[in-house]
């Protein structure tokens, strides 16, 4: 979010955190549907069940040395572009994040069908990576190595920031969010590899996106380096 330069008032400060925290707690709302941010202020919040997806670069401190600032912002702008376009085209995105090297999103996922197709767009991001791979292997660059991280579970939705500023954010909290970076942060680390998905996001899957993951033992999650059978052709074909 872009500052507004505004000389900070203590008074008003004191003021803003009691109304905020002498808001109801009963406009809270459940739903399956992540709401428009339109309907979301200050003083309300939504619980909601919904799915996630955590897409992030491995050894990046170590991309950092090997490059150029300029060369480095190509392969980062190319990285961030793409897997933002990707994200997008599931109909049934509603938020897009970029936090550093992480792109991740927050999906409606109603139905069964939908959770495959969030499944599908983590695989299509693998495959994606390995094409831009391929195209910076032919500039000299170095290659990118990513964990993905798959979940779904409940978060609460809320809007945060400075009232009357302009400044503010959407913002998750919870379970949700707290545990799709953790198994993001898990793949392609050691023997682990490149997606790993819940327990209750396998579950949901249909039984063919099922057989594609392999349960790693003593944890609650699966793991698999699926990619897009169409995609993986052109990688295969150019690499």
């Amino acid at each position: 979010m872009e500052a507004n330069y505004k000389e900070y008032d203590f008074e008003k400060s004191r003021e803003r955190i009691d109304e905020i925290l002498n808001a109801s707690e009963n406009n809270y709302l459940e739903s399956n549907q992540i709401p428009s941010i339109d309907n979301l202020t200050y003083t309300n919040g939504y619980h909601i069940n919904c799915s996630a997806l955590f897409i992030d670069i491995r050894g990046s401190k170590e991309l950092a040395t090997k490059h150029q600032k300029k060369v480095l912002a190509k392969i980062y702008r190319a990285y961030i572009s793409e897997l933002v376009a990707l994200l997008n085209g599931n109909p049934n995105i509603r938020q897009i994040y970029i936090e550093g090297d992480c792109v991740w999103g927050v999906f409606n996922t109603e139905t069964k069908d939908q959770i495959d197709k969030v499944f599908q767009t983590a695989f299509e991001a693998n495959s994606l990576i390995q094409t831009l791979n391929i195209k910076l292997k032919k500039r000299s660059y170095s290659q990118l190595k990513i964990g993905i991280g798959l979940h779904y579970g409940q978060a609460l939705v809320i809007k945060a920031g400075y009232k009357g500023s302009g400044i503010n954010e959407v913002t998750w909290i919870g379970e949700l969010i707290g545990k799709t970076a953790q198994y993001c942060s898990y793949a392609s680390k050691g023997y682990r590899k490149t997606i790993i998905l819940s327990d209750v996001f396998h579950q949901n899957l249909n039984e063919h996106n099922r057989s594609l993951c392999q349960k790693v033992s003593y944890t609650d999650y699966y793991e698999g380096d699926i990619v897009s059978t169409y995609m993986n052709d052109w990688v295969q074909q150019n690499g």
